[in-house]
């Protein structure tokens, strides 16, 4: 005859086994849960406590040096994308620390002296062979800056820049797009950096020069005040992305992505946006 057991017995059976299924899901949620923030605690930094942060020198306004006391000044934390990291180092409970590079530096394969550097880099398929990248932290639109008597600023079509001379500065997407997409009929003339092709622009050997639209509020509003922006280029492909650059291979990305998620879904990334990036009047886009 089989013996019934006892209520303390059963008991003990019940609570046995719901620690067992305990363990079992504590492990599995190991195993398969979410990694992205693996490897976070401590932080992978170069320097403990501290985000050592690159960027370009000098540094200019709308991105950094915001203010008239404040050009070239990283400390200040002004522009976007000194209040970015900024409020990324206060998210990860860290110090900033700067320092500086040129940028074919910067985007050079190797190790890297620093956390990540900041200084307006798209992301490319080309770069990501040598380099990491953030996530996105701006969406970057085109345009096209030239003088009002020029014939470029009554453009309202890409078709109608083709017969013109038109700059943009060597290694930036800018001059990925007045190549591959605007097309002119001679080859672009091609510059080492961007004050090259402001001086050459404004001595009147350009019609025009296609920058990034947050470059050409600050060029039309200090570098060539007598500039306009003619127009918003339309868009080609996926839309251009700026990401902040780390070594290939930097077990950090992950952990400044998961603090960047939580400044855009806080609404600060759109904050800075406005505070820094959005600077008024309605701007035409030129047709295809």
């Amino acid at each position: 005859m089989r013996t019934r057991p006892t209520r303390q017995k059963r008991h003990a059976t019940l609570l046995a086994t719901l620690i067992a299924l305990a363990l079992f899901a504590a492990s599995c949620s190991s195993d398969g849960g979410d990694t992205d923030t693996a490897g976070c605690d401590p932080l992978p930094l170069k320097t403990e406590g501290v985000l050592t942060v690159a960027t370009g020198e000098p540094v200019y306004p709308p991105w950094m040096g915001v203010g008239d006391d404040n050009f070239d000044n990283l400390e200040a934390g002004t522009g976007y994308e000194g209040a970015l990291v900024y409020a990324l180092a206060d998210e990860m409970d860290l110090t900033v620390e700067w320092m500086r590079t040129g940028f074919d530096e910067a985007i050079a394969p190797g190790a890297k002296d620093w956390d990540f550097n900041i200084q307006q880099f798209s992301i490319t398929e080309d770069r990501e062979e040598v380099v990491d990248f953030s996530d996105g932290y701006y969406s970057v639109d085109m345009a096209l800056v030239a003088y009002p008597d020029n014939e470029a600023a009554s453009a309202t079509s890409l078709d109608d820049l083709k017969s013109l001379r038109i700059g943009a500065a060597l290694g930036t997407t800018a001059l990925t797009y007045v190549d591959d997409v605007i097309q002119p009929d001679n080859d672009a003339p091609v510059y080492d950096d961007n004050a090259a092709l402001l001086a050459s622009f404004d001595a009147g050997q350009l019609d025009a020069i296609v920058v990034d639209l947050p470059t050409a509020y600050y060029n039309t509003a200090v570098s060539i005040p007598d500039a306009v922006i003619v127009a918003v280029l339309p868009e080609a492909g996926d839309q251009q992305e700026l990401g902040m650059l780390f070594e290939d291979g930097s077990p950090l990305v992950a952990c400044v992505n998961t603090a960047l998620d939580t400044l855009r879904s806080n609404g600060s990334l759109d904050e800075f946006e406005e505070e820094y990036l959005q600077q008024g009047g309605s701007i035409p886009t030129l047709s295809n």
